[in-house]
């Protein structure tokens, strides 16, 4: 039976990146995202490489959550057919939004940040627990730091600043990945967060360039801020995938779980407040209102 792993949005940047990681580590790779051009070109990427196994592209808009439901339906059924387990999960999803949208009556970045990931997650434990041992990395962010965090409804009162927003979905599911890789402690399914740190993307060159997705006590400062970032963010998609390829794939990880794998692929410590049981109660709550695994 072969190794396999999905990566969503792993068309490009980042998450082509980690699926080049998982193919050259012998992994049959499969990338999700809504374009089909860009999908053949990362399969054509990935296959570039001779590969032990040819890659394989999905189209789904990870911000529907209907989406999201029919994708892991279909992994659901693909795996089942061929009898190969599910041995890898990358929610390597993630945006940043600079204008409040909503997606089916819900914020953006939440849907995006958190509420895909983990519906597309839930959905697929079966399926990862019966391929066990496997793992799930979900991408986490250092702007989780400058989040608010309360969780009583999908968004805090207050105006609408993206970069906070952002941080604030980021933490939610972080704290829903922790949370997950305790209930599932002893299944041998292993659950890690993967933190990139700095790197120069679509979301760095543009969205971040704009002042307004920072509350105005922030705003004065962010061109410091961006200046200290963008040194940050110099290098390579390449170096910023080595977490979530680690998290993956490195063998003194393995029984281990509940753990975060900062931007050196080296587990650290992570933030307290993703730790909070409170937190991660509140976050639950919130999921499973407007992301119920199971549909009537």
């Amino acid at each position: 039976m072969r190794k396999t792993a999905v990566v969503t949005a792993g068309t490009a940047g980042i998450g082509l990146e980690t699926a080049l990681g998982l193919a050259a580590a012998g992994y049959a790779v499969t990338v999700v995202g809504r374009d089909a051009d860009r999908g053949a070109r990362a399969v054509a990427r990935i296959d570039a490489t001779n590969p032990a196994h040819r890659g394989r592209f999905l189209s789904a808009d990870l911000g529907s959550l209907d989406d999201v439901r029919a994708l892991a339906d279909r992994i659901t059924a693909d795996h089942a057919a061929s009898g190969d387990p599910l041995t890898v999960l990358v929610n390597n999803i993630g945006a940043m939004f600079p204008e409040r949208l909503t997606l089916d009556g819900v914020e953006a970045s939440f849907v995006v940040n958190h509420l895909s990931p983990y519906l597309l997650t839930e959905r697929l434990l079966p399926t990862l627990t019966a391929g066990a041992p496997s793992r799930i990395v979900n991408v986490t962010s250092g702007a989780v730091a400058l989040a608010k965090r309360r969780f009583d409804a999908v968004e805090p009162p207050g105006g609408y600043y993206g970069f906070h927003w952002y941080g604030r979905a980021k933490l939610a599911n972080l704290a829903y990945t922790l949370d997950l890789a305790a209930r599932l402690d002893g299944t041998g399914v292993s659950v890690f967060a993967a933190d990139p740190g700095g790197a120069a993307t679509d979301m760095t060159s543009g969205t971040m360039t704009d002042p307004k997705i920072v509350s105005p006590a922030l705003r004065l400062l962010w061109p410091l801020v961006r200046r200290r970032f963008e040194r940050s963010t110099s290098g390579p998609a390449s170096v910023a995938a080595r977490p979530s390829i680690a998290a993956a794939t490195d063998e003194t990880l393995t029984g281990r779980t509940g753990l975060l794998v900062g931007a050196q692929a080296r587990p650290v410590a992570p933030p307290r407040a993703a730790a909070d049981p409170r937190l991660a109660e509140a976050v639950r709550r919130l999921s499973e209102r407007h992301a119920p695994v199971t549909t009537t």
